[in-house]
């Protein structure tokens, strides 16, 4: 059976209302009866660009510029205008393999019509507003999904969501966290963030981490505070983070040269891992002591070396 959405999103055209979001997974290629095909790790980034769903002649320039372009149908539009952004979703495709959709939350209207767009386009990564539980992932069992989790709710289940098979990273949001504690800033004003915001970081991060998925930190608003993300970037690759999401093209090669080592540290790593092959069990070198945990820093400077 088909019809039109109230608000005729997509210009009139035709919907098919029987879409069950929780449906046949289109990527599981494995025989009936077998375990279900698990979603390939998240690699994209380091540097994530949010671009408005609205604004399609953003589209090129944003992709061009970063390493991904998350397009936000969220909290970048305004309400009045996510049905436009919907229709430049389907009619300015970009390339979907470094193409992230950020959808509205599970218990909003938005949510049906953003699932509904996406069928029409190649786009198959999403990143899920305000997520709060495996249940609301699990629905988007044809999607590889980026769980925010960016409300006190979705901070204390973040262990759980990131559990969930379809969830592919984890990301957390300082704004809207304090927002759903009843606060008024995430930040002191010196810039440092408040403990609660610290905290959240954290608990994403280990909780995507503890179930190998890629953790995301989150954005820095202040575009001319250059030196600020410059130190929080650094900080989020040595940390454990995969990618930073960013709200301007000019923080793009901050979050670049924070995530891709030094000569040096490149240099220092070969090194330490050259002389690891003849090592029995735990070294010095260069005046430390070396054991298998400082190997494995090493090895993932190399990892991101090779990006």
């Amino acid at each position: 059976m088909s019809g039109t959405f109230d608000g005729d999103p997509f210009g009139g055209e035709a919907y098919d209302s029987d879409f069950d979001p929780a449906g046949p997974d289109p990527f599981d290629e494995s025989p009936a009866g077998l375990s279900p095909f698990t979603p390939a790790p998240f690699t994209l980034g380091p540097a994530l660009l949010f671009c408005p769903a609205d604004r399609p002649e953003r589209y090129a320039k944003a992709v061009e510029r970063a390493d991904a372009v998350i397009l936000d149908l969220e909290d970048a539009v305004a309400p009045e205008d996510r049905a436009a952004a919907r229709r430049a979703l389907i009619e300015h495709p970009l390339e979907a393999a470094r193409t992230i959709v950020r959808i509205n939350s599970a218990d909003t209207t938005d949510f049906a019509l953003d699932l509904a767009a996406l069928e029409r386009t190649e786009y198959r990564d999403i990143m899920l507003a305000k997520t709060v539980s495996s249940g609301q992932v699990e629905r988007l069992a044809q999607f590889r999904v980026i769980a925010l989790c960016e409300t006190a709710a979705g901070v204390v289940s973040a262990t759980e969501i990131a559990a969930a098979r379809n969830v592919v990273a984890l990301m957390w949001g300082a704004e809207d966290l304090v927002a759903s504690l009843g606060g008024t800033s995430s930040r002191f004003a010196d810039g440092r963030y408040r403990d609660v915001a610290r905290y959240a970081r954290s608990q994403v991060l280990l909780a995507a981490r503890a179930h190998d998925k890629a953790a995301i930190d989150a954005v820095h608003l202040d575009i001319t505070d250059t030196a600020g993300l410059s130190n929080e970037a650094a900080d989020a690759v040595a940390s454990g983070f995969s990618a930073t999401a960013c709200i301007h093209p000019s923080q793009v090669e901050v979050i670049r040269t924070a995530y891709q080592p030094t000569a040096a540290e490149v240099d220092y790593a070969l090194g330490l891992l050259e002389a690891a092959a003849s090592a029995r069990g735990v070294f010095q070198h260069e005046g430390r002591m070396i054991d298998g945990p400082v190997l494995r820093h090493a090895e993932a400077v190399l990892r991101r070396a090779a990006r």
